[in-house]
């Protein structure tokens, strides 16, 4: 029988496999099913591994996550608070970048490795790395350069200055949020994470436009990655479409995993991705919240019927909330297996 790793592996590569590949991006769900507080369990590297550990055995799906919440890497850079919330998303209450001066006087630490904060996700990577014992893919979320900053001084403060300058400030945000993703990178890749989802919204046309994604998200994209190589990069714009940017990324940055939104029409996604790579299929997990199981059932066999032929497929959800009902969860994962199977 295939771990999950083999059958990531066998999609990744298009080699035959018993099914698809099964993400569920549970996260916050981690808190509750350890009995803690979101503050108690985000506190400590082990209790995150054991929450994803705890999920991944009750619904059987093939990832684990090594992600806190995306405010942390915030904090890795000087944010002092986060807001906590019982029924959502931990998000960033510190926005320390607050003036022209604050930007000029920032700087990326040598080492990231040594940060307080880093080192509970090590510990949190190395918990998974033990327990899972390579059967399952360890997956690390990273976010792109270009959105770095709205983490920092907030997005309306992001947007004035990432449209209307001044330029050599902006410039110098982004060199510096570069600096700092591609330290991640290394420091993921040497804890032992297996897959790194690329978050990149400005690098969906529907956010920022065409042109303004030719001429500046792709640039920093390409500083971002430069070199770096990026078999284990996944691209992903934060549930906005990008369908209509897929060539231009894989002809400049190479990649080859993508990570679509609902809104995509997914069997556009496949011809445009074809056999250069593996396409993800992404259920509106927004959506799960008020469907009927039947009605995530179906979602599920539909995503399937359209991405499995010519295999390079994987079924995943997006940010699922914490509304969605535990019979939705259940759902999904039955529907997942039922129609992912090649048998």
């Amino acid at each position: 029988m295939m771990t999950s790793m083999e059958i990531v592996r066998a999609a990744l590569q298009g080699n035959p496999a018993p099914r698809i590949p099964i993400f569920c991006n549970l996260l916050d769900q981690g808190a509750p099913e350890l009995g803690m507080s979101q503050a108690e369990y985000y506190a400590r590297g082990e209790h995150v591994a054991c929450g994803q550990l705890a999920l991944r055995t009750r619904y059987g799906y093939d990832n684990l996550w090594s992600l806190f919440y995306v405010g942390r890497e915030a904090e890795l850079l000087g944010c002092q608070e986060i807001l906590f919330a019982e029924d959502g998303t931990p998000n960033v209450a510190d926005y320390f970048l607050r003036t022209a001066k604050d930007i000029e006087s920032f700087t990326i630490p040598e080492d990231i490795t040594r940060h307080p904060v880093w080192q509970e996700s090590a510990r949190c990577l190395q918990v998974l790395r033990q327990e899972s014992k390579g059967r399952f893919p360890i997956c690390a979320y990273l976010t792109a350069s270009t959105t770095l900053p709205a983490l920092l001084m907030g997005m309306d403060k992001w947007l004035e200055l990432a449209l209307s300058g001044p330029d050599h400030l902006r410039a110098q945000l982004l060199g510096k949020c570069s600096e700092f993703f591609r330290k991640q990178v290394a420091a993921y890749r040497e804890a032992g994470a297996d897959l790194l989802l690329y978050s990149s919204p400005f690098g969906s046309s529907s956010f920022v436009g065409m042109r303004r994604f030719r001429a500046f998200s792709l640039p920093w994209m390409q500083r971002d990655l430069t070199g770096l190589g990026v078999e284990d990069l996944i691209y992903y714009c934060g549930t906005a479409p990008i369908n209509p940017v897929i060539g231009e990324v894989m002809q400049h940055l190479g990649l080859r995993v993508f990570y679509p939104s609902p809104k995509d029409d997914l069997a556009v996604t496949k011809a445009l991705v074809a056999g250069n790579g593996l396409t993800c299929g992404v259920i509106d997990d927004i959506s799960m919240i008020s469907w009927t199981p039947e009605q995530t059932r179906a979602e599920v066999e539909r995503l399937c019927h359209i991405g499995m032929p010519g295999e390079h497929f994987l079924l995943g959800t997006a940010v699922m909330p914490m509304a969605v009902p535990e019979a939705n969860i259940q759902a999904y994962m039955e529907a997942a297996f039922t129609f992912g199977s090649y048998r």
